[in-house]
């Protein structure tokens, strides 16, 4: 007891530590609050070490204050952080989803960093509507006659289906009653807007005299859903986008179709199903229109509304369209990754998700033997890093069979488990997040964009050096 009360008393004091060089060094930086804040996070965990352990931890003056140099960097670093994602899922959700392209982010920037004409007509010299920003440009690359935007496309469906249903019936296909993702399901949404569910048809079949029989003075609205999370394959039947608008059309019933990813451009010639695009969905006639902004768009978190001029009027004059609407910030981002679909070449080639889609496996062969010399010079033999064929996926409720060929670097070290490994990557000041299969650390750079690489490198090689120190 005497030794673990002598050791307690050489515990430095608060006041000891923030005078010591390593806190010192941050105090230009980091608030006076949090460098006391993590003193004293250290030196409890130090009094409850020595009262808990019969091993002694290292008391001096420098490596407590080393210690809580690093918890006060740890305190005032932002929760929301950038990493690297080599999981080779394009659309993570966890992760961000959809990477900005440069465009995208000028805007932002320069809308950001000060006013901008959000709600003000130039021309006019009087207020405006935000949503004319994009609407145009929806406009062109849709054959939309008018388009708003919301804040995400389980608010666009839900304001759809709100201003144009509630009260009434809306008919659905069995099939097509999904769950959007975190417990968000349509007939809950229906529920919400105030709209009544009729089913039609079963899980696998729905023929279009379902539809036509459900109708009646309740019926509000025709709604199809798009089931791109899911697939049911088999002896199955399903009635058209066409179809269904030409019999909501003879009844004078609105038809609104949730495309959810929402596709602007053909993607099959890349390997990829083929997926009805936005365009296609208004050529068909379809009344409404509802579909992702961050999703295979490649933009920011968004939910996109095209279709005909009076059911979009509806919509936006909605007063539950004010609680949904997009921030200025969201606006920039999806007008400058729109503006790139203009010339569908640029739009390959400058918006990123896109361009991981189109990948070619050899190219990610080539990356990662480069990237297995570099990693190699960097880390030696502490790591054992090979290059393996496998599959990437599109990830974010979207293609969902869809898988796509290319090669990953897989990581193994000798001295700790594959679980550690991962750890140690996640946890660096540069977070690397990869997959785990069969025991190996599978570093996918199809979702890594070339210029990141080296950072990846860098990543690694650090955390393998502070492994060893």
């Amino acid at each position: 007891m005497t030794d673990r009360q002598t050791l307690l008393r050489r515990i430095p004091a608060v006041d000891r530590l923030l005078a010591a060089e390593p806190l010192q060094a941050l105090a230009a930086d980091i608030p006076h609050d949090l460098l006391v804040a993590a003193a004293r996070q250290i030196l409890a965990e130090l009094r409850d070490t020595l009262l808990r352990e019969d091993a002694a931890p290292e008391l001096s003056l420098e490596t407590v204050a080393a210690r809580a140099a690093n918890r006060a960097r740890d305190l005032y670093r932002p929760n929301l952080r950038p990493l690297l994602n080599l999981t080779g899922t394009v659309l993570h959700t966890n992760l961000g989803r959809a990477p900005l392209a440069p465009a995208a982010l000028a805007g932002v920037e320069a809308v950001g960093r000060g006013y901008s004409s959000l709600e003000f007509d130039l021309d006019r010299g009087e207020r405006g509507h935000r949503h004319s920003h994009v609407e145009e440009l929806l406009q062109r690359l849709t054959g939309a006659e008018a388009a708003t935007v919301v804040n995400n496309n389980a608010g666009a469906v839900l304001l759809a289906l709100t201003a144009l249903a509630k009260g009434r019936e809306a008919i659905v296909s069995r099939g097509e009653l999904i769950e959007i993702g975190g417990s968000f399901r349509i007939p809950e949404v229906m529920a919400a807007g105030g709209v009544d569910l009729r089913e039609v048809g079963t899980t696998n079949k729905t023929h279009l005299g379902d539809y036509r029989e459900a109708i009646s003075e309740q019926t509000g609205l025709l709604l199809k859903v798009h089931t791109s999370n899911y697939r049911v394959v088999g002896f199955t039947a399903a009635v058209s986008g066409g179809e269904l608008a030409a019999l909501g059309h003879e009844h004078g019933l609105p038809v609104l179709e949730d495309l959810g990813s929402g596709m602007l451009i053909d993607l099959s010639e890349f390997g990829l199903p083929r997926e009805p695009t936005v365009a296609e969905a208004v050529a068909a006639g379809i009344d409404v229109v509802t579909f992702s902004g961050d999703k295979l768009l490649g933009g920011p978190q968004a939910g996109l509304i095209v279709g005909r001029r009076e059911a979009i009027e509806r919509i936006r004059r909605h007063p539950m369209a004010r609680a949904l609407r997009s921030d200025k910030l969201t606006l920039a981002a999806l007008e400058g990754t729109l503006r790139l679909y203009l010339d569908p070449r640029r739009a390959l080639a400058e918006i990123p998700t896109l361009r991981m889609l189109a990948t070619p496996p050899e190219e990610l062969r080539r990356r990662c033997r480069r990237l297995q010399r570099r990693l190699r010079r960097a880390c030696g033999q502490d790591l054992a890093i090979a290059v393996v064929p496998t599959t990437s996926t599109v990830g974010g409720g979207a293609l969902p069979q869809t898988e796509l060929p290319g090669y990953a670097l897989a990581l193994t070290a000798a001295d700790r488990s594959v679980d550690a490994l991962a750890e140690l990557l996640r946890q660096g000041e540069t977070p690397v997040i990869g997959r785990i299969h069969e025991n190996r650390l599978l570093l996918d750079p199809r979702t890594l964009a070339p210029e990141e690489e080296g950072r990846l490198v860098e990543a690694i090689e650090r955390r393998n050096v502070e492994r060893r120190t």
